[in-house]
């Protein structure tokens, strides 16, 4: 059970902490409000949330806290299949418990937003154009480029000393690496769809904004909630065979 809670808890710190720092930027009267938005902010404040969520759970679970992360895993078999509808579920939970936290947190200020579109792209993706050809491409290729190289990141070295071997790694700093490969793909790749990279970040929250009292809230925008689902799945498949298919 330590698993399922460490991947709950996880994911939970995740959608928490990414997306409460786009309501800070977009919610009027905030302290971090930015009218023209700061996506450097947006972008460095996901990283980090990533880092937070892998070092509370990493110890316990692996800390997945993504679907491809597991369906990965399972592909190139570090994990056994068997767990990964366990471990997916509980990544949505944690997803979705994440989302109401955010609610909670920013509940006054979404009173002061008359914006659907702002209010909704604090829990969920939204592409800035609309074409499901483009949008579900970006997807593929940016959540591809972030597994791929996720598979290969090492957090352990070995140290030599008097002929004995000492493994080493970076401790709690290694979900560091993690971090920054999700920072440098979502500044680079993000411009098209916000790089989901992770369908329970996108799915649990639209859930969420879907069925929570937000004034004003518009639609959650069901009609595309399919592309930052299946893209990503497609990136990550794509990914762990290539991986596999280089290391064999």
């Amino acid at each position: 059970m330590k698993e399922i809670y460490a991947e709950i808890i996880g994911t939970m710190i995740l959608v928490f902490l990414g997306n409460s720092v786009i309501a800070n930027i977009i919610l009027p009267k905030t302290k971090g409000h930015n009218k023209n938005g700061e996506w450097l902010t947006i972008t460095i404040g996901w990283a980090l949330a990533v880092f937070m969520g892998i070092t509370v759970a990493a110890p316990y679970s692996g800390a997945h806290l993504n679907p491809c992360v597991t369906i990965s895993f399972a592909i190139i078999g570090k994990f056994n299949w068997k767990m990964v509808p366990i471990y997916i579920f509980s990544q949505f939970i944690g997803a979705m418990l994440g989302a109401i936290l955010v609610w909670f947190l920013y509940k006054d200020f979404f009173l002061e937003n008359q914006e659907e579109q702002k209010k909704l792209s604090i829990f969920a993706t939204i592409p800035s154009g609309k074409n499901s050809f483009s949008n579900f491409l970006s997807e593929v290729l940016a959540t591809f480029i972030f597994i791929f190289i996720s598979l290969y990141l090492s957090t352990e070295g070995t140290l030599f000393l008097k002929k004995e071997k000492y493994p080493i790694g970076l401790g709690s700093l290694g979900a560091l690496p993690s971090a920054l490969v999700v920072l440098g793909i979502v500044l680079s790749l993000g411009g098209v769809t916000g790089a989901a990279l992770n369908p329970a970040r996108d799915l649990g929250p639209r859930i969420i904004h879907s069925i929570i009292p937000i004034p004003g809230k518009g639609t959650s925008n069901w009609n595309y909630a399919l592309i930052p689902i299946l893209g990503p799945i497609v990136g990550c498949v794509v990914a762990a065979t290539l991986y596999l298919f280089l290391s064999s």
